[in-house]
């Protein structure tokens, strides 16, 4: 009896000194993971079109983390104008015949509707601010007292020009770039390799990175920034997406060896690159705005936005990757 308890205490030690050194609960982020990878190989092996609506639904379920994180340094972004418009961007894209044509039209649209929708700060319901307490309750004091909400007449409320600058941010962030995945699924004949190595590699590079700089760690990337960042996590990630990118070339494209042996070495590099890029961008908006993570939805993994953003900035290198290599 005294063993095992000495054994289960052992085993949670091990389980807290993984997840310090990781930063997260890594139980927990590893149930997430497989519930979400089984859910989007589900949409793939279903149908195009299901893989479609499950792409909008994170989008809008990103655009939604966006409006509360904003809404906590006091700016205004419209959420529903911004739901209209990247709903129809995304699905034009894909299912137009001029899918570039499309998408660019589509964006400049979203871009003057969203810019004339910020400079009305309209409010439905109480959900927002809501949701702005509870994650004012997480960050720092700093962000609560820039927050608008914690003051009753909104003095500390930024300008219109603001908020229309944060606005467009918001639609050259997501929708505009997640433009991109659909964009992908639409040439070649191999939709579904596509959306694998465009949704998969990026999340297998963040995990190559966060095991290498867990335990390898030493050279820090950019402390200010991301203090949990290293020269080996990168390292990791490069080595891991070149592994991944190798697996789908062999069951993808077989006969192409002979010709294109070094497109995997390309994609594990951009990945691992593009990918801490993306996630450096995404702490440094964090940490000028106050937050720790962008949402709470994933659990173990913060909100859909920590989950997407090396997604979002792969994916139009990954697009004109495969475009211009023929794969």
């Amino acid at each position: 009896m005294d063993k095992h308890v000495e054994h289960d205490g052992n085993a949670d030690e091990t389980i807290e000194e993984i997840n310090k050194k990781t930063g997260r609960n890594m139980p927990q982020a590893i149930a997430t993971a497989v519930v979400l990878i089984a859910i989007i190989i589900a949409c793939l092996a279903i149908s195009m079109d299901v893989f479609m609506v499950l792409l909008v639904v994170f989008m809008i379920l990103a655009l939604w983390e966006l409006r509360v994180d904003f809404a906590i340094a006091g700016m205004h972004i419209p959420v529903v104008m911004l739901w209209i418009c990247s709903t129809v961007t995304l699905l034009a894209t894909y299912y137009s015949p001029w899918h570039v044509s499309t998408m660019a039209l589509c964006i400049m649209l979203s871009i003057v509707l969203v810019a004339l929708s910020a400079t009305a700060n309209f409010s439905f319901g109480d959900r927002l601010s809501m949701e702005v307490e509870r994650k004012l309750a997480q960050t720092n004091a700093g962000a609560r007292l820039e927050s608008s909400f914690n003051h009753g007449s909104a003095t500390v409320q930024h300008s219109r020009l603001t908020s229309v600058a944060v606005s467009v941010f918001a639609v050259l962030y997501i929708p505009l770039i997640a433009s991109f995945i659909a964009l992908s699924l639409t040439f070649h004949g191999h939709a579904f390799a596509h959306a694998i190595m465009i949704v998969f590699l990026p999340a297998l590079s963040d995990t190559g990175g966060l095991f290498a700089g867990a335990w390898f760690g030493k050279h820090k990337l950019s402390p200010r920034i991301s203090p949990k960042k290293s020269v080996e996590g990168l390292l990791g990630s490069i080595l891991f997406a070149m592994a991944g990118a190798f697996a789908i070339f062999a069951c993808t494209y077989p006969s192409l060896w002979a010709s294109r042996w070094w497109v995997p070495i390309v994609v594990g590099i951009l990945m691992g690159i593009v990918g801490t890029f993306g996630d450096l961008c995404a702490s440094m908006l964090k940490r000028d705005i106050g937050i720790k993570d962008m949402g709470h939805l994933l659990k173990g993994h913060g909100g859909v936005m920590d989950r997407v953003d090396s997604i979002l900035l792969t994916a139009p290198f990954m697009m004109a990757l495969l475009y211009v290599t023929g794969l």
